[in-house]
């Protein structure tokens, strides 16, 4: 297999093109792909926009090539707006864990991205796609829920110009939710994230904060 120019690159791995229809996923530290790809088929294959996927080739993920803003790019060139894509998120969220667990027998079990936010949203001609299926795993929803804010919130309360941003699309989601949310579950996993920096790290209680004041039933301890 001939690989083409670098696409682009995330914290963990690179993407590489292949050809006009598909792309190559490569983790850095040389990371095994093979769950991810059963993930992704399992889910695409029941319907949900994720991208289509070939064989693991060692810890190489071989993937459909999509077309389109991320949703950050989308939003950056308005041509979404910050409310759409919390709505879009929350909408996206939902339907993902309409599916029965892949693996866990635990009937209250779902799938759960535990990454979903708008840089690993595809806006594509034929509607938004889900990309980076690396963290997923069954278990609750709320825990979804709490990931997707959470990651949110770390944004609107740093110090990148997108904060406001950030804070907007955490509302819009958040208005979305009619239930409580595992924000406590998730600060602990985001604490333990070995791609966060210290800096990164500093700013999980200020954005905890930030979510339990928009959505209270979701404080830790309440």
């Amino acid at each position: 297999m001939r690989i083409g120019p670098l696409l682009g690159s995330g914290r963990t791995a690179d993407v590489f093109a292949i050809d006009d229809a598909w792309v190559l996923r490569r983790y850095r530290d040389g990371g095994d792909a093979s769950t991810e790809v059963a993930v992704m088929s399992y889910v695409s294959g029941r319907g949900y926009p994720a991208p289509r996927v070939g064989p693991a080739v060692g810890g190489d993920l071989i993937m459909e090539r999509l077309s389109g803003p991320t949703m950050v790019e989308a939003l950056t060139q308005g041509a979404i707006t910050l409310e759409e894509a919390g709505t879009v998120l929350a909408g996206l969220l939902r339907r993902l864990h309409a599916f029965p667990a892949r693996v866990s027998a635990d009937p209250a079990d779902r799938v759960l991205h535990l990454d979903l936010h708008p840089e690993n949203v595809m806006l594509t001609p034929e509607g938004p796609v889900v990309i980076d299926w690396a963290n997923a795993e069954d278990g609750p929803p709320a825990l979804d829920w709490g990931m997707s804010a959470l990651i949110l919130a770390e944004v609107a309360v740093g110090p990148l110009a997108e904060a406001s941003m950030a804070r907007t699309v955490l509302a819009s989601l958040l208005s979305e939710v009619d239930h409580a949310i595992d924000l406590e579950r998730a600060l602990a996993i985001r604490a333990a994230n070995p791609t966060l920096s210290q800096a990164e790290k500093r700013l999980l209680g200020e954005a905890v904060a930030l979510v339990g004041s928009l959505h209270p039933a979701s404080r830790p301890g309440a």
